[in-house]
């Protein structure tokens, strides 16, 4: 059997789906939420450099003192809508990266509460989930 740390160069089918079938966590599933995780991350990251050029553009456009106070408040409410999206982003981001350095470490689809799988329909509908739905309840619980 190949190793797991293949998942990276890993071809797999077009239209390939893990399935329950196939052993928990395999390479093909790795490489699965590999590629799926480093496609968000790379469109993030173009995403990132949009929302940045937008904030520098209503920067230097209310700077340059163009427009009435109406105009003004609307650039300022444009970058401070952008300034959220970015930090959004930027978390996501950093969730995304940790999802990353657990598949790197053999530690992706498993809690970080009891080491128990999530399972993979959770990881299907939640690539960045670190607990299972019952953990994740009681943690939500405690949180109210």
């Amino acid at each position: 059997m190949a190793s797991k740390k293949n998942y990276k160069t890993l071809e797999l089918p077009p239209k390939y789906t893990p399935k329950k079938s196939e052993p928990y966590m395999c390479e093909q599933q790795l490489a699965y939420f590999y590629q799926m995780l480093m496609a968000q991350k790379e469109e993030l990251m173009h995403d990132s450099d949009s929302v940045l050029s937008a904030v520098r553009l209503a920067e230097k456009t209310e700077a340059a003192g163009v427009g009435d106070d109406s105009d003004n408040a609307t650039y300022e409410q444009d970058i401070t809508m952008n300034l959220r999206m970015s930090e959004r982003d930027n978390n996501l981001l950093r969730k995304i990266d940790a999802a990353l350095d657990r598949i790197e470490n053999g530690t992706y689809g498993y809690s970080v509460v009891s080491g128990d799988e999530i399972g993979l329909n959770r990881m299907m509908a939640r690539p960045l989930a670190t607990m299972t739905v019952e953990e994740q309840e009681e943690y939500e619980q405690r949180r109210q």
